[in-house]
């Protein structure tokens, strides 16, 4: 495909996308339909829709639209590109430039617009993060890191760098964590190299293994993931000791890939149900990452941002709080109780947080910790509570 053709598709997708289809569903539908189309024609074109998601705003003040059409024309603009380079009707290319297109467009100046987040979001994130809230907000706009996290249990990072080496993948140590790697280079390579298949490294975020490696875990605990999702949060834990590891979701398909994952790292997880996670209970550690707005993670899913509403958020927030009620009764006494989210907002943390602790007894918050949004991994929350031995 021509870098035009490429733009073509991109805004294809992205007015479905407009029209509220799933931006993976929409990837997905246009990449089966499009057999021509080479693996790097379909990263590109990716790249282009999910660049243009994270900067929906500005962009289109720039293209003078929201369409998928004004975006890609705000996305070029924004690169400092002439967009009549690439919309020359040519071959695949877009339609050449109106007269009303060449002069319709602005540089963005609400805040909203400059900071490519919906008005009622600006007011959050300014309450939730103070200073700190432009600095989030204008970091969503960028790709995030792709980070790996080494297993310990079988090698260390200079052994796992050695290995992605020899696939063709250039990695380095990140700082935020004693087993975190930043990939520079053949990041699409990962799935198919050998420290992955063996289990030596799994993809992980900075920040999230940074908060795992800050939780307190006697050896020989007895740890319940009580969200698990697909298990990345209990095998990084896993990795780091000796214990034994249990898994819960609300919905077991989730869990499906776990038990092979962990016999892939080396250790073994029991996936539970929701009766057997009661009857096994009580545990040492029980760790609740909890379904949230994702706001830490917006770079990742880019449309996310855009679907938000308070409505919802308020939903998310009365299941993390009744989440955090029913996990507290599985732990057994002086152990701990972990509150996890990938969200920058007060709301989904802090405010959880202290609403639990003004209607439960026994327990005592000894640290919370943020993670911003940043080059080494997402924006992240730890509450760390202990029950009253």
């Amino acid at each position: 495909m021509t870098p035009g053709a490429r733009v073509s598709a991109a805004i294809e997708i992205l007015d479905q996308v407009l029209d509220v289809q799933p931006a993976e569903q929409s990837l997905t539908r246009w990449a089966r339909g499009a057999r021509y189309a080479g693996s790097k024609d379909r990263a590109a074109v990716r790249d282009h829709v999910f660049q243009a998601l994270r900067c929906l705003r500005s962009f289109a003040c720039l293209g003078g639209a929201r369409t998928g059409r004004g975006l890609m024309i705000g996305a070029l603009r924004d690169e400092g590109a002439d967009p009549d380079t690439m919309f020359t009707g040519e071959g695949h290319a877009p339609a050449p430039l109106s007269d009303a297109e060449r002069t319709a467009g602005s540089a963005p100046e609400s805040e909203g617009d400059r900071l490519d987040l919906p008005d009622w979001l600006v007011t959050a994130f300014g309450a939730s993060l103070g200073e700190a809230a432009e600095p989030a907000a204008l970091a969503l706009r960028a790709r995030a890191p792709i980070t790996l996290r080494v297993n310990q249990s079988l090698k260390n990072r200079s052994q796992a760098i050695a290995m992605l080496s020899e696939d063709g993948i250039q990695a380095a140590p990140l700082d935020i964590a004693s087993t975190a790697l930043i990939v520079h280079d053949g990041a699409r390579r990962i799935n198919g190299s050998t420290a992955y298949r063996d289990g030596f490294v799994e993809l992980q975020d900075g920040s999230s293994q940074a908060a795992m490696e800050a939780l307190d875990m006697p050896d020989g605990a007895r740890v319940l993931d009580y969200c698990a999702g697909g298990g990345g949060k209990i095998l990084a834990l896993a990795a780091r000791q000796s214990g034994t590891w249990f898994a819960h979701d609300a919905d077991l398909r989730r869990m499906k890939d776990l038990p092979a994952r962990a016999e892939r790292a080396g250790c073994t997880v029991s996936c539970l149900s929701t009766s057997e996670t009661v009857a096994q209970a009580p545990y040492d550690l029980v760790l609740c990452d909890v379904p949230c707005s994702g706001s830490g993670t917006w770079r990742r899913a880019p449309e996310a941002k855009w679907r938000l509403t308070p409505e919802r958020l308020a939903e998310l927030t009365g299941l993390q709080a009744a989440i955090l009620s029913e996990a507290a009764t599985l732990v057994c006494p002086g152990g701990v109780l972990a509150y996890t989210t990938c969200s920058v907002l007060a709301c989904e943390n802090a405010d959880v947080i202290a609403e639990f602790l003004a209607n439960s007894e026994g327990w005592t918050l000894e640290f919370d910790r943020s993670w911003p949004v940043s080059d080494d991994g997402d924006g992240f929350y730890l509450a760390h509570l202990r029950k009253r031995a």
